[in-house]
């Protein structure tokens, strides 16, 4: 096992290897696929007309949002900040010592995805999305006892009570109203602090995909993607929701995993504990995110060991063990939440439609680089590669996701904590030509912002 923590130069390979060398005839069939992905999802609404728009509810499908041109107070800094990132991140990552790397990436995300929400302004950008009447915060104020929550939670889940919990409350498990709760307590009540709190904690997830990829050996990778992470078009919906946070506990419950599978003692130890707190909080924040096992389980085969196993695992179930002890079991709020989800309008929603625009969706969020890199791992013969068990991961989450039917729609936000990983993929993109990948991936996020008003 290589170490984690060896110079930069070790990590930086001297010549390309072959699935970086391919010609780029391969790339623009998997990003010309992609595309047509994208177009069939935009245009066959409009061809089938109200018998499937009435149906969709999707103003700018496959987006969830509408079609609305507009600028604001964001756009300048948007434009500059990723221009000049375009521009200096290709040379920094591969100059940068590893700590100033990573602070650089969360610094510069943080900023790229406050200025994508500020083309909306501060109120509809950021501070008013999480405070709308279906959102977490409009329930907060009645939460006065957590532990008295938590025993009447599930009861509250099902529709059409005089006491049933918003939507998107009902459509979680209680972590994510417990999160927001905390944070009001502690003085940072409202929107505005929310939605920082979403930001903040969304791109550091950016991180701990680096951190993964570092502590399995694959370092070199952690820095090819590192310009990709930072320029991740799926930063416009953490930027307005809360699944950037989820994204981020899934994501370094993964990095702590992978940190544990090279660590022997307290400190093996302590890492595995972490990773497997984290990743059983993960799955009271979405129940969607026990699909991040997948990830998981590529760590655990690229790093040939268990054993991180032996204290995660126990970590988890503890995290399980507090929520049952104070009321609320997880298989039985997942159950009510398959009913609740089918009492609305996904139960109108077309999975004829959406089983496959949910694709197009979350093409949004990668980008064209992704589509590319995924097409070079498929051309190349590197399966047992840690970055390449990473990206594959979060691309069979993806389906898995797809395929349970309970994901119709939003999936550009909802499946953020899967598409993270298969933007791992970007490191096998030649280096000559990283510029105008990442040139594309920002046209994308800008033109998705200044021409579409997200619902998230």
């Amino acid at each position: 096992m290589r170490s984690p923590t060896a110079s930069p130069a070790t990590h930086l390979p001297t010549e390309e290897p072959a699935a970086r060398r391919r010609p780029a005839r391969g790339d623009v069939v998997w990003v010309s696929a992609a595309v047509a992905v994208v177009v069939a999802a935009i245009v066959v609404p409009i061809v089938m007309g109200d018998d499937l728009q009435g149906r969709i509810f999707a103003g700018a499908a496959p987006l969830f949002g509408r079609w609305h041109p507009h600028l604001g107070p964001g756009s300048i800094p948007a434009v500059v900040i990723g221009a000049a990132a375009v521009m200096l991140f290709p040379g920094w990552a591969s100059r940068l010592r590893w700590t100033a790397l990573t602070i650089t990436v969360w610094a510069t995300a943080v900023a790229w995805t406050l200025s994508l929400a500020l083309i909306d302004g501060w109120q509809r950008g950021i501070a008013g999305r999480l405070v709308r009447p279906d959102e977490y915060l409009a329930e907060v104020p009645g939460v006065h006892s957590i532990p008295g929550m938590l025993a009447t939670f599930s009861r509250r889940i099902l529709d059409h009570q005089p006491d049933s919990w918003t939507t998107h409350v009902s459509g979680h498990p209680p972590g994510a109203l417990i999160t927001f709760v905390w944070l009001d307590r502690l003085g940072l009540g409202g929107g505005g602090w929310a939605g920082l709190w979403c930001v903040l904690t969304g791109c550091s997830a950016l991180v701990a995909v680096m951190m993964t990829l570092r502590s399995l050996g694959a370092e070199d990778w952690a820095r090819r993607c590192a310009p990709f992470l930072v320029l991740f078009p799926g930063l416009v919906w953490v930027g307005v929701s809360a699944d950037g946070y989820f994204m981020a506990v899934a994501a370094w419950g993964v990095a702590f995993v992978a940190m544990a599978t090279h660590r022997r003692g307290v400190v093996g130890a302590a890492f595995g504990l972490l990773g497997g707190a984290f990743l059983g909080f993960s799955i009271f924040l979405n129940y969607g995110l026990v699909l991040i096992g997948f990830v998981v389980l590529a760590v655990l085969i690229a790093a040939r060991t268990g054993r991180p196993l032996l204290v995660a695992v126990p970590a988890a179930l503890a995290v399980a063990g507090v929520f049952r002890a104070f009321g609320f079991w997880w298989f039985d709020g997942y159950h009510m939440v398959v009913d609740r989800y089918y009492q609305g309008i996904a139960s109108i929603r077309p999975f004829a439609y959406w089983g496959w625009a949910n694709v197009a969706a979350t093409l949004f969020a990668v980008g064209p680089a992704v589509p590319a890199g995924l097409g070079r791992i498929f051309g190349a013969r590197m399966w047992r590669h840690p970055g390449v068990l990473l990206a594959l991961a979060g691309l069979l989450a993806i389906v898995a996701a797809d395929l349970s039917a309970l994901s119709k729609a939003e999936t550009e936000r909802i499946w953020l904590a899967f598409s993270l990983w298969t933007m791992v993929s970007t490191a096998l993109l030649p280096i000559g030509r990283q510029r105008m990948w990442l040139a594309a991936q920002v046209v994308l996020a800008l033109a998705v912002n200044h021409l579409v008003l997200t619902y998230w």
